[in-house]
């Protein structure tokens, strides 16, 4: 007698709360659905970027609600170190092997440490790989750090692109700057651009230097935290206002008119 194949489990994408590495975290109760947090808990097999990070959010969780199984008995696996630096959207990995468990009968949920999985974040290839082995993927509601500074900038949000981060070097940063430029007032599509936190002044000095005086630059920072910061103004206001960017504050960068 052949026992009955179960029907394969489901990938979840798990939102997180925006404030990975700040100073103070926030109840994630603030940021995410309630109904998410409920389908988060009832997930023991998960993806990640980084283990030690997703068991402390899961800590978080199951101070909400109580989790399916003990933090030590969860099976977590992480994404590979080379998928961190060069990402995976760009199908050179095959996550297949990720979502065993998925089709035993078993959900996967996919983390990654701030906002919405594949988003700005590693992910995509699992995302891929679970449709192409017939996996239903589910996207859970939560914060996305590029919509909401989006919708904070007053700018296109009809046409816009997300560039990642760019060049840190002077010449390669201004060269990249001013294309980006081109394509904002050329097209009107709004450009959307990060840092790592620690290099946002640096960043926010070489766009105030660069661009034209009647561009307008829009940030968004410490989103979803009691203190979040948007402001968006031409370049001439700008360089008059005084306003700074914090090093220690995740922030979204925006270019268009």
């Amino acid at each position: 007698m052949h026992t009955a194949k179960p029907a394969p489990g489901r990938l979840l994408l798990v939102p997180a709360p925006l404030d990975f590495a700040c100073d103070v975290l926030t109840d994630v109760r603030d940021s995410m659905p309630d109904s998410s947090l409920r389908a988060a808990a009832a997930i023991r097999y998960w993806v990640c970027e980084n283990a030690k990070s997703a068991r402390a959010y899961l800590g978080r969780i199951g101070a909400v609600h109580p989790l399916c199984a003990p933090l030590q008995s969860m099976h977590i696996q992480e994404l590979p170190r080379e998928v961190h630096k060069k990402g995976d959207h760009d199908g050179s990995f095959d996550a297949r092997h990720l979502l065993a468990p998925a089709l035993d009968g078993q959900d996967v949920g996919l983390l990654s440490e701030a906002g919405m999985p594949a988003i700005a974040d590693p992910g995509s290839s699992v995302v891929r790989a679970a449709h192409d082995l017939g996996i239903c993927v589910l996207p859970l509601m939560g914060p996305v750090s590029l919509m909401l500074a989006l919708a904070a900038s007053g700018m296109n949000g009809q046409s816009f692109a997300f560039v990642g981060y760019i060049p840190s070097t002077p010449a390669e940063r201004v060269a990249r700057i001013r294309s980006l430029e081109a394509l904002a007032l050329g097209s009107g599509q709004t450009q959307l651009l990060i840092e790592t936190p620690y290099r946002n002044p640096a960043l926010l000095a070489s766009l105030l230097q660069t661009l034209g005086p009647n561009t307008r630059l829009a940030t968004a920072s410490g989103l979803g935290m009691p203190g979040q910061i948007c402001r968006s103004a031409n370049i001439t206001t700008w360089r008059s206002s005084g306003w700074e960017c914090d090093k220690r504050t995740p922030t979204v960068f925006a270019i268009g008119r």
